[in-house]
């Protein structure tokens, strides 16, 4: 019994469950209602029919069903499938004593044909075949041949789309987000069947809503309203897109009732596989760190996760910045995002290098840097803080630099100093610009450090 005939419970789920099919048989097809495997090349690679079936069922969700039925040919399984359906026992004679109204290709005649005491295959299959195809067509004849195996079975096999689009129909106005976000899981439970049936993972994707008003409160709607979500790295686990996607739809405001969810995909690459190691302590549970940021990330705003980017500089102040995190994550090149599918992965383009390695002088920086350098008060040429004189321990460390932007050039002396009511500090002295008077009065100093 080569051949598998299944129904999902759900009509929209037939499209994944035939993508899933074809990870285990190429040659699968959409027949009336159902679906037809033929795993006659495939099935002892899996280790017989039951094995194959048994796996292919469980690579499904676990709340979408379907009914099966298996038979020596496609049109004997759609039948049974039919009565199946129809909580009707199979016929113990395949396929002469199947009725006339599981066979597509006889509806049409029923009626005729059940006035000539015709009601099974076998009885039609028994009348002579000039007649039949005189009254109801060859295409009748063919159908009983193919039913009996004595001609091929010929369907248009079922094949990947190159970019993953699919709609849905809401079963009720949506009015708010979490409502998006249940509908939007059986979406994105496809989009996995369509990912693992490319070998490919998703990198962007946008979710789609078609608003049922056109105007509110006499103003004009948009059709539709739209959410984009990335992730730095191609993914195939729905459990963190599903995260994803709800932090984004948290932040969203729908700006009326909800008809329709699209989900279509924006770029994609070339799926790797999960890398695990041998040993447990290399495969520690929890989210990975570029989940982890992408998810703060759109429940906080991607200003409020930050990260230190070096830089080459020797100003203190300029020597790092602060970038969005998910900015500084590893990204996979996307050059043509039209088309939905991405190339190989390239490495990321090199970054600037920063500062030189820490030398004898910058292991003297402090611990604590001010954001904006404080001035101090000088008296008799002598810096003071809180009131008191600060006393320089090390000699001065001078830092000359930024000559080439216009009003940024710096000229300071740095110095570790002790204060009576802050401890040791950091401060510098800020020489007069070039050409100007270089004396102890024209020196401006300011602390910009506090060691802890």
């Amino acid at each position: 019994m080569p051949w598998i005939a299944l129904q999902p419970s759900h009509e929209d789920e037939r499209a994944a469950w035939g993508w899933r099919a074809l990870q285990f048989t190429p040659r699968v097809a959409q027949v009336d209602e159902a679906l037809l495997l033929d795993i006659s090349g495939s099935e002892r690679l899996f280790g017989g029919q039951q094995r194959l079936l048994r796996r292919f069922l469980q690579s499904n969700l676990p709340d979408v069903r379907a009914t099966w039925s298996q038979g020596a040919t496609s049109l004997i399984a759609l039948a049974l499938l039919r009565l199946k359906r129809r909580q009707e026992p199979a016929p113990p004679a395949l396929p002469a004593a199947l009725p006339l109204d599981t066979l597509s290709a006889a509806r049409e005649h029923l009626d005729t044909l059940a006035r000539t005491g015709c009601r099974t295959w076998g009885e039609l299959r028994a009348l002579p075949r000039g007649g039949v195809a005189r009254r109801f067509g060859a295409a009748l004849l063919d159908a009983l041949d193919a039913a009996w195996g004595e001609r091929p079975e010929r369907y248009p096999w079922l094949t990947l789309p190159e970019v993953f689009d699919l709609k849905l129909e809401l079963p009720a106005l949506a009015t708010s987000t979490p409502e998006l976000l249940w509908a939007a899981q059986r979406l994105l439970a496809q989009l996995q069947a369509w990912l693992r049936a490319r070998q490919r993972g998703v990198l962007a994707l946008e979710l789609e809503w078609t608003l049922d008003l056109r105007r509110l409160n006499g103003q004009p709607l948009p059709p539709h309203e739209q959410l984009l979500v990335r992730t730095t790295q191609p993914a195939q686990d729905m459990a963190h897109l599903r995260r994803l996607l709800g932090e984004h739809l948290a932040r969203a405001r729908l700006s009326a009732p909800a008809s329709h969810l699209r989900l279509r995909s924006l770029e994609t690459a070339p799926w790797a596989g999960a890398s695990h190691g041998f040993l447990p302590e290399d495969n520690a549970p929890g989210d990975k760190l570029h989940q982890l940021v992408e998810r703060l990330s759109a429940r906080l705003g991607a200003h409020s996760v930050v990260v230190p980017q070096a830089r080459a500089d020797h100003r203190p102040e300029r020597m790092q910045q602060w970038r969005p995190a998910q900015e500084m994550l590893p990204r996979v090149a996307v050059p043509d995002a039209v088309q939905g599918l991405a190339p190989a992965a390239r490495p990321p383009p090199r970054r600037p290098a920063g500062p030189p390695p820490p030398g004898a002088a910058d292991a003297l920086y402090p611990a604590w840097l001010l954001p904006e350098p404080l001035p101090l008060e000088v008296h008799q040429d002598r810096p003071h803080h809180g009131g008191a004189p600060l006393r320089r321990l090390t000699r001065l460390y001078r830092v000359e630099t930024g000559w080439w932007e216009a009003g940024r050039a710096a000229r300071r002396d740095y110095f570790i100093a002790r204060s009576d009511t802050a401890g040791l500090v950091w401060i510098y002295r800020e020489h007069a610009p070039p050409g100007g008077l270089e004396r102890a009065a024209s020196f401006r100093w300011y602390l910009q450090g506090l060691y802890a």
